[in-house]
């Protein structure tokens, strides 16, 4: 074991398509997305799409954190419009759960938010997954505004989900959507926004998680970004979806995790995970961020919590 891999504190944002359940109700697709997580071995999972999972005692969650080496599961409540809801699966031999939230005013999921203590580390650290809406761009800026309320002066968090709507940042190495090449009218509707009496792509929610504003600090960075920027790792800008679908444009940066700047500042690397056994899995690749966990322990303190 590297000396980075015995200080890494790995956290994985992953949109399983349908929980890996077929339509005929086979269940290959989550067998091999079980398979990819345990070569990843997750400290923290960020999950959505766990469609269904509540149902028969939870059965579902548990065998996947079981798949996961015992992990503890928190899963948000599935709503009557959807029945996908997010959830979060966490270590306990690094993170000891404190707290359980869910967030669900405005949000067309749910958002699962529990909230742990690092092994060492002084200060809790809050954890979210979620999931944008996938038709409303009005609805997206709502829930990404709820979200910032995560992200409050002392406050340490890490979120991520599939944020259905596209980086604000000049950086990406993939451009955004050209839609007068997509024929597809209902995507284009819940993707773009009018701006200046033209209708362009939506990057309003990463606007509002992680957007400077009359020179005040982001809320939260976006480490795919700040992976790039900040420690030269271009790859980390590498779209997420879809990794199916060929009729709705270029794959595009869409699942994306968020920290407050203090806990960003302990990124060690940002990856984007395709493999052929992802690419049978789910239309979603995994975004997994690596921490260096002593780092970490340091951003969670209070001193350095109100010094971001």
């Amino acid at each position: 074991m590297t000396e980075i891999e015995g200080d890494a504190f790995r956290v994985v944002a992953w949109n399983i398509e349908h929980n890996g359940i077929n339509r005929d109700g086979s269940e290959s697709r989550w067998h091999m997305a079980m398979d990819v997580l345990a070569a990843l071995q997750p400290h923290v999972l960020l999950r959505q799409e766990l469609t269904r999972a509540d149902m028969y005692g939870g059965r579902a969650i548990w065998a996947e954190a079981a798949c996961l080496g015992g992990h503890v599961p928190f899963l948000a409540s599935a709503t009557q419009e959807s029945a996908n809801p997010c959830g979060v699966y966490v270590d306990p031999s690094l993170c000891e759960p404190q707290e359980y939230h869910e967030h669900t005013t405005g949000m067309w999921h749910p958002a699962c938010n529990p909230v742990v203590r690092i092994k060492g580390a002084p200060s809790k650290l809050s954890l979210a997954s979620f999931h944008l809406c996938s038709f409303d761009p009005d609805r997206r800026v709502n829930e990404a505004r709820r979200l910032t309320t995560l992200g409050k002066p002392g406050m340490a968090a890490i979120i991520g989900g599939d944020c259905n709507s596209y980086p604000h940042t000049v950086d990406e190495t993939v451009s955004l959507p050209d839609w007068s090449k997509i024929a597809d009218r209902s995507h284009f509707e819940h993707r773009t926004i009018e701006r200046d009496g033209k209708r362009v792509s939506d990057t309003r929610p990463d606007e509002i998680l992680a957007g400077s504003h009359d020179g005040l600090p982001p809320v939260f960075k976006e480490l795919g970004h700040y992976a790039a920027t900040e420690l030269g790792q271009t790859n980390a800008l590498a779209p997420t979806a879809s990794l199916w679908r060929k009729d709705q444009g270029s794959m595009q940066r869409i699942d994306r995790i968020y920290a407050t700047p203090q806990v960003a500042n302990a990124l060690i690397r940002l990856e984007v995970i395709v493999t052929d056994e992802v690419r049978e899995a789910s239309d979603h690749p995994p975004v997994i961020a690596t921490f260096s966990l002593s780092r970490l322990r340091q951003a969670l303190t209070p001193e350095s919590a109100l010094a971001a």
